[in-house]
């Protein structure tokens, strides 16, 4: 995995992962789920099969993805997150999640390869808590540093969409962009992002990095 911050993902790495499924890092061939299949309440614990879903957001890439292991192949999901790259993998789901899928050490794998591993666990289709909160203005800073030098970030949940999208959002409205804007970007390569109107609060609930205050736009989920 890279360093934080060191390299800069070339132009040929991100084309392929634009020609293998609207912009995805994906292991398989199929492209991203369809919005009615992500729209699904159930999607968080059904079965998922293993992708990165990848955005340019600074000068660096941002990535989501469901549960390593979840489509019953850990150890081909631990390798693609490997040959990914990451300098950061902040993980949201929680510690039961994370046993029941058989990742219990998924932490220790990412820090093993040379990644920074962060945790803040969040419940299925929930938002942050406090203790959340208290940690990510510093969890925050570290990934729009690595964004900034042109390094990979992977944020996962147990599906890939609702969590894991709350908080693809915030990083991407934090960066400056405008929450429309990043929402259709977001969605353009994963559709199910961002499940609940709480979570949609959530994510546009701060100032930019630039200095304007957004007007909290209540967007829409559909």
């Amino acid at each position: 995995m890279r360093p934080e911050g060191r390299g800069k993902p070339g132009a040929t790495q991100i084309a392929k992962m634009q020609d293998n499924g609207q912009g995805t890092g994906e292991k398989g061939s199929q492209g991203s789920p369809n919005r009615a299949a992500c729209a699904d309440p159930r999607s968080e614990k059904a079965p998922q099969m293993f992708m990165l879903h990848a955005l340019r957001v600074s000068d660096g890439i941002l990535a989501l993805s469901a549960l390593p292991g979840g489509d019953g192949d850990l150890a081909g999901d631990l390798q693609h997150v490997s040959d990914w790259q990451p300098s950061v993998v902040l993980a949201l789901v929680t510690a039961d999640e994370l046993a029941a899928a058989g990742a219990r050490d998924f932490g220790v794998f990412v820090a093993d390869h040379g990644a920074r591993w962060e945790h803040l666990p969040i419940r299925d289709f929930g938002i942050p808590d406090d203790v959340f909160e208290q940690r990510w203005t510093g969890v925050s800073r570290v990934i729009h540093n690595v964004l900034e030098g042109g390094g990979r970030v992977l944020v996962q949940c147990r599906g890939g969409c609702g969590r894991s999208g709350m908080v693809v959002l915030r990083l991407m409205t934090e960066a400056g962009e405008a929450p429309g804007d990043a929402l259709a970007r977001l969605r353009s390569v994963r559709p199910c992002a961002v499940e609940t109107q709480e979570q949609m609060t959530w994510a546009m609930a701060i100032p930019r990095k630039n200095g304007a205050v957004p007007a909290r736009p209540r967007l829409s989920l559909l």
